[in-house]
């Protein structure tokens, strides 16, 4: 009889995970190195965020190797840098979560300004496009990779007040099936988690507090009946996602929402 695979171990993987000092990022990174990643880089905007989660992790996981990017991942220069960083510490890089958005706040399409529009669709979506594309040419030389998008269940499931916020993360789907189906003759999966509301994270208190989006949220939370979801219950699908107990799923857009949608 085969031995089971293990859900739980990654094994000595080198990950970089975009977003990755703070909320589901951080939630992630952490649950990674718990399964056995041996090599990490952190990326964010923020310098000092980023350096206060590297110490946190370090000192959590000591034998890990753990580093930061600092910058706008949205940015074509940036995305490059940072799987430039993680080649040079690394040598390779085997996994790539992409856990960017611009945290934007629900609002109603005819009270968004014109002019704003453009900055909600960069924030939530350039950075994992950029960051999927820039990783591919170091995992396309190694026949092997993983990368794994969080976008939202407003990509599925049409929310007053989320048009641009779910046009944007339906384009990280989308992106992540085509992606899926020209990457895998180089043995490159990718899959894309869609979570809805998620407790434990800045976001969710800033949405709770606002008189638009608190009402709509808050309506949404009572039908999660099966319990709100918490980032780090995200961050273990990333893990077995990352393992190889899904070493032959790919082009997938998973939701976890506690039962708020079926979709």
């Amino acid at each position: 009889m085969p031995e089971p695979i293990s859900v739980s171990k990654l094994g000595p993987i080198m990950a970089v995970v975009t977003g990755g000092t703070a909320g589901i990022g951080r939630a992630c990174a952490q649950a990674l190195l718990a399964a056995g990643a041996t090599g990490m880089l952190l990326n964010g905007r923020n310098a000092e965020r980023a350096e206060l989660a590297r110490e946190q992790l370090q000192s959590a996981y000591p034998r890990a190797q753990i580093m930061t990017s600092i910058g706008d991942a949205a940015q074509p220069v940036v995305a490059e840098r940072i799987m430039a960083d993680a080649i040079a510490a690394f040598g390779r890089i085997d996994l790539l979560v992409n856990s960017t958005g611009g945290n934007d706040l629900p609002r109603l399409l005819h009270q968004t300004p014109l002019e704003a529009i453009p900055g909600i669709l960069e924030r939530c979506l350039f950075a994992q496009l950029l960051c999927s594309r820039a990783a591919l040419t170091h995992m396309r030389e190694a026949k092997r990779g993983a990368i794994i998008n969080i976008a939202s269940d407003a990509a599925k499931l049409p929310t007053p007040g989320e048009s641009l916020i779910g046009a944007a993360m339906a384009g990280i789907v989308m992106f992540t099936r085509g992606l899926a189906i020209e990457a895998k003759h180089d043995g490159i999966r990718a899959n894309v988690v869609t979570p809805s509301l998620t407790g434990g994270t800045e976001h969710y208190e800033k949405v709770m507090a606002d008189p638009f989006a608190g009402k709509l949220f808050g309506k949404a939370a009572q039908m999660a009946k099966l319990g709100l979801v918490d980032k780090d219950e995200i961050a273990e699908l990333v893990v077995f996602l990352a393992s190889p107990a899904a070493a032959k799923i790919t082009g997938q857009a998973i939701s976890i929402t506690g039962g708020i949608s079926a979709v």
